[in-house]
């Protein structure tokens, strides 16, 4: 891993090894809308993700599902961050960088702080528009609507209150919760973090009795943010980052809603274990120093789910 500290690139894990592990957050919010410098449009915008990263995985599902490959093009980092995010053989084809923090510091020069993905690039400005996945999957969902599929809406209006407030809870207990259990280095701070999160997955499994997601009948962003969380439950969190008081498939509803959703049309092709496990096992030697990678745990994610409307049947 590495960060930046004024423009300058640096290799090691400091901010890794706190008593707390505490987020920082993105730094570039800007906004694509039909009035301002970031106008819609097909191909003016590049995706940078790795399938291997949670908050990455979101915009790759929301950017599948609403139809817009051939109106945002997507380029795909290797998982191996021994040197931050790097691009595979065939490079950036859109400003020809090596790495992803190359990216930071052409938006930047000064820039300092972590260089994450996903990253929304505009290639008209050559600059970074936004590299927090929250605001990216909200302008995947409605921003480019005049060429994506319109009969898919993630964050109908209507609804937005109650997505935003599921999403802030799912955040708080579970999507950073499994980080503040795996790189805490004091075992108050972990064990604090850990009760938060099976707190979190049984608020979750009663709220999953009652409906087919977590909404209600129709899938929105608030699946789509915990799915990503969800996915790497019992395949890493479990393990690498000491989550095991449960596994996620001792949750009936919440087992039956990740087969659900896992199963949904497009998802499960933005879900590469192999890269998961290869990231979070190989590459996080602060916490795996051997780097060995675990053939395990074999999952069945196709098994049927009996997810009805009216919740688990």
């Amino acid at each position: 891993m590495g960060y930046m500290h004024e423009g300058t690139w640096h290799i090691g894990d400091a901010g890794r090894r706190e008593t707390r592990f505490v987020r920082v957050p993105a730094r570039f919010r800007d906004w694509i809308g039909v009035s301002g410098l970031y106008e819609p449009g097909p191909n003016r915008y590049h995706l940078y993700v790795s399938k291997a990263c949670p908050w990455a995985s979101r915009t790759v599902i929301v950017r599948k599902l609403k139809k817009l490959e051939s109106v945002v093009p997507m380029t795909t980092l290797h998982s191996d961050v021994d040197n931050g995010w790097a691009f595979g053989s065939s490079g950036d084809p859109v400003n020809g960088m090596n790495y992803i923090y190359e990216l930071y510091r052409a938006a930047d020069s000064g820039y300092s702080g972590r260089a994450t993905i996903p990253v929304l690039w505009d290639t008209k400005t050559s600059t970074i528009v936004n590299n927090e996945s929250a605001d990216i999957i909200v302008m995947l969902n409605d921003a480019f609507d005049e060429w994506a599929d319109t009969s898919i809406d993630l964050y109908p209006q209507a609804l937005a209150a109650e997505i935003d407030s599921v999403n802030e809870s799912v955040y708080q207990g579970l999507n950073d919760a499994v980080y503040r259990a795996g790189f805490s280095t004091d075992q108050a701070a972990y064990e604090e973090a850990v009760t938060t999160v099976f707190q979190t997955m049984e608020v979750l499994e009663q709220r999953l009795s009652t409906r087919r997601y977590l909404i209600g009948e129709r899938m929105t962003l608030a699946d789509i943010r915990l799915f990503t969380t969800a996915i790497r439950f019992d395949v890493v969190y479990y393990g690498h980052f000491k989550c095991n008081v449960r596994h996620l498939w001792d949750y009936p509803n919440l087992w039956g809603w990740l087969r659900d959703m896992y199963q949904a049309h497009g998802i499960s092709e933005t879900v590469d274990f192999s890269q998961i496990k290869q990231h979070y096992y190989a590459m996080q030697r602060w916490l795996n120093p051997s780097g060995v990678v675990p053939v395990g745990p074999h999952i069945d994610y196709l098994a049927p789910h009996a997810r009805h409307s009216s919740g688990q049947k």
